[in-house]
């Protein structure tokens, strides 16, 4: 109040200027905090992380390809058979080979049911990875 009556002007209205002292407060305080946390945060820690060892792959599944021809035929790896020894010649593959993975194709102009009748021996038989191909 006494600095008020020997101001040249006193001022009986708002300030229009941002008070920045709280401002740079704040910062100097964020800027110690960062200045003691930083190099705590960049130093190595000494860790006894597990070594990677040799490389072994799994063995690749066994591949089997069976090919559906125009006629309505089967062809299981180049031996030609009909449905009922297609479905015992599959049977016989997933005993022996259970990850064995079947890729059927089928010619360009072959019908439907050839196809479906392709798959159906397949599931039937037990195999669980079969692959589509053209």
């Amino acid at each position: 109040m006494a600095a008020a009556a020997y101001a040249p002007h006193p001022r009986n209205h708002a300030m229009a200027e941002m008070n920045v002292t709280p401002l740079v407060d704040v910062m100097l305080v964020l800027l110690v905090i960062f200045m003691i946390t930083a190099p705590a945060i960049t130093r190595a820690l000494p860790m006894n992380l597990p070594q990677p060892g040799p490389e072994t792959r799994p063995a690749p599944p066994a591949q089997m390809h069976l090919r559906v021809g125009s006629t309505g035929a089967f062809v299981l790896d180049g031996r030609p058979l009909n449905a009922d020894e297609l479905r015992s010649a599959l049977a016989d593959a997933a005993r022996l080979k259970p990850d064995a993975v079947l890729h059927v194709a089928a010619a360009q102009d072959t019908e439907y049911q050839g196809f479906a009748t392709a798959l159906e021996a397949a599931q039937g038989s037990g195999i669980e990875n079969i692959a589509l191909d053209e």
